[in-house]
């Protein structure tokens, strides 16, 4: 991991011993003016009479307030490259896109066909929740990619902003939130099901999902409940989230972030490697007929790691407050590493819902409805109802 990290400046064009920009790595046009509307303009930390007092290199995107203009903020050169280069306005968009793209429609047609054509047990209500939860973050992105493809300007309005922020987090981590509560499901169906029999109930599912909901909200509450709209220095643009106030970075989303970050990601991880961990000894045991669960459990754990753990891995760093110099342009790494965490809700439906038979027989038999003539064709070609184990891993 500490190998990955220092290879982060390098893919984002800074030089590991000064912190500066490597020329046309980041920057479209290698100048921080170019189709831009600042017209060639240095910020003020290009030249020695404006410099202030203060860190040579920036942990993240830090803003400095210009004098007598708290909506306007000022970032030194290298920060302001980053921000403005392809990866923030081309890269992340594109991966946005990809789950809007995949995760609306996969999970809208997983989510329809579990309402409608299963039946209604503990995992299948669990599985739906899971399904809203991927579809509701899909939904919250069109806001985000416009922002981005504009050129990093917001056009909504800072109330608009806040919504989007708190509704982007929000959503992804009730999602985390619920891969944990699924694999508590899947722990006792393997590891104890006599004891399953009596614990996996409508209750327990209904708690654990309206837990996972409340968590999440709790969590992404004070991100609606501070000012995240600021002007850019020396530009047209209105950033929305990407550069806020040095002294609002210490005192409060350091605290708000790391809550989320910790409890919101690394505790469900920790929960789902402990509970998938003791059903892949299971399974193990069990013999060769489960090798197929089996390469789905550890599937599933290891996209949940790797789509979620180096994103949170760096917004921790992100708000540690390390040496000034320890980190540079941190956030820069961020952003590509949060839009990748989405694509999460795209593989959610494959390795939880169409990796099923049964399931995918449901899909065919619904759609079939739907077709001029597909009535007669589903009631002849129609599969038994589903129990936990056609629309589960195991």
């Amino acid at each position: 991991m500490h190998a990955i990290l220092l290879l982060w400046p390098l893919a984002l064009g800074l030089s590991l011993d000064d912190g500066t920009q490597t020329p046309n790595m980041y920057d479209e046009g290698g100048s921080v003016g170019d189709g831009d509307s600042d017209g060639g303009t240095a910020g003020p930390w290009s030249s020695p009479q404006a410099a202030t007092p203060g860190p040579l290199h920036p942990r993240s995107f830090p803003g400095q307030a210009r004098a007598n203009d708290s909506d306007t903020l000022e970032l030194p050169d290298s920060s302001r490259a980053l921000l403005l280069g392809w990866v923030p306005t081309r890269l992340v968009p594109a991966l946005y896109g990809l789950a809007l793209a995949v995760g609306l429609p996969a999970n809208g047609l997983a989510l329809w066909v579990l309402a409608t054509r299963v039946p209604r047990l503990p995992s299948t209500m669990l599985l739906m929740n899971l399904a809203a939860a991927d579809l509701l973050l899909a939904l919250v992105l069109p806001p985000r990619i416009a922002y981005h493809l504009r050129g990093q300007r917001w056009p909504f309005g800072e109330a608009a902003c806040r919504l989007a922020t708190a509704a982007l987090y929000g959503h992804m981590y009730s999602s985390v939130l619920l891969l944990a509560a699924v694999s508590l499901d899947r722990y006792l169906a393997v590891v104890h099901p006599l004891r399953a029999r009596a614990l996996r109930g409508q209750r327990l599912a209904t708690g654990l999902c309206s837990a996972a909901w409340l968590v999440a909200a709790a969590l992404a509450l004070p991100l609606a409940l501070q000012r995240q709209t600021f002007q850019l220095s020396h530009s047209d643009r209105v950033l929305c989230h990407d550069v806020l106030p040095v002294g609002a970075q210490a005192s409060y989303w350091r605290p708000a972030f790391t809550c989320l970050a910790v409890l919101g990601c690394f505790l469900p991880l920790l929960v789902m490697l402990l509970s998938y961990g003791a059903a892949l000894r299971a399974l193990a045991a069990a013999g060769r007929r489960y090798n197929h669960a089996l390469r789905l459990t550890a599937l599933v754990l290891a996209s949940a790691l790797a789509f979620f753990a180096p994103s949170n891995v760096l917004l921790l760093l992100h708000y540690s407050a390390p040496r000034p110099d320890a980190w540079g342009d941190l956030y820069a790494a961020y952003m590509p590493s949060l839009a990748l965490s989405t694509l999460n809700s795209c593989v959610d439906p494959f390795v939880y819902y169409y990796v099923s038979a049964e399931f995918r027989d449901k899909v065919r038999e619904g759609l079939l409805r739907w077709a001029p003539g597909g009535a007669a064709a589903s009631k002849e070609g129609g599969s038994a109802g589903m129990g936990t184990r056609s629309s589960s891993l195991v």
